[in-house]
Formats: structure tokens, sequence, C-alpha cells
């Protein structure tokens, strides 16, 4: 498997948003979500990873918009056959490590109750229930969590 920043604008990444668009369809009321579409997803200010098998196919997805203060996770999916195998945590190491890079010093994030697995594996990767944030009401159908980054050290040359 690999996990590589590409661009969200990839006929198999379309395909794989549009599964977990109909997921969340299924979920949530149209005004109790808020996800970003396609152009959103490919601007400068978003980190895009996509995550695929050996040959290629696209397994699972995350983004991270970076805005001033933070970045905030978006659009995380691993497609229900690929689950179980770390997937979701290697695309989130490869975010967290590339919000880094670029001076991000937190992430937040807004998820939703009915997500028990999803809620379960942001709280096993650091985050932690906090208020709105950003332009979001307080709703009872959003879950808000965020987690403190920290610049990893330098490698000294050997």
């Amino acid at each position: 498997m690999t996990i590589a920043l590409e661009s969200a604008n990839q006929p198999d990444v379309v395909a794989l948003i549009a599964e977990l668009d109909a997921y969340q369809d299924a979920l949530y009321p149209a005004e109790a979500r808020y996800a970003l579409d396609l152009d959103a997803l490919c601007q400068p200010n978003v980190l895009f990873a996509v995550a695929r098998d050996g040959q290629g196919t696209a397994l699972g997805c995350g983004a991270v918009v970076l805005r001033p203060g933070h970045g905030e996770v978006k659009r995380m999916f691993v497609r229900p056959a690929a689950r179980g195998r770390g997937v979701a945590r290697q695309i989130m190491q490869t975010l967290e490590q590339a919000a880094v890079d670029r001076g991000c010093r937190q992430l937040m994030l807004e998820s939703g109750p009915y997500q028990p697995e999803a809620l379960a594996f942001y709280a096993s990767e650091g985050f932690g229930r906090c208020g709105p944030f950003g332009d979001y009401p307080d709703h009872p159908l959003s879950v808000f969590m965020g987690k403190a980054l920290q610049a990893r050290p330098a490698m000294s040359p050997p």
C-alpha cells in the first residue's frame, strides 16, 4: 500500500468521494453535512492524501484544509473492504506530517454522532472533544474534536 498527496480531481478518487457522500447522506440530513466539494478539495491550501493498493486502486482518502491558526481534517474515508488494516491511521499520519511540515500546530475536525467507529478512531489518534470552531454552528448532529501537533525534530546527519 502507498499513501501520497495527490489531486482529488481523478476519476477513481471522485468515485471514492461519491461513496463517502452516499454513506453520509444515509446518516445525516443535508443541513448537518459540511462536506467540501471537488473544487474546494483542489485549492492550494488543501492537502489531500490517497491510499492505494499494489494495483493502484484507491482504498481511502483524507484531507487537511490549512486555515489561519489550524488545519481542519475533512473527507476521511476508507472503503469498507479495506477497513481494519491500518489504512486510516496511515492516511492520518501522512496528513499530520504534511501539515506539520507546513507549520500547522493544531488539527480540528467535525464529525457526527452516528459514526462511532470514526469517533473512536479519532480518539485513538489523540483527538479530544471540544466545542465548535470556525463557522460551525453548535448542532446536535456535530461532534467537534481537536489535537495539538508538535514539530518533529530534524534528523541529525550521520
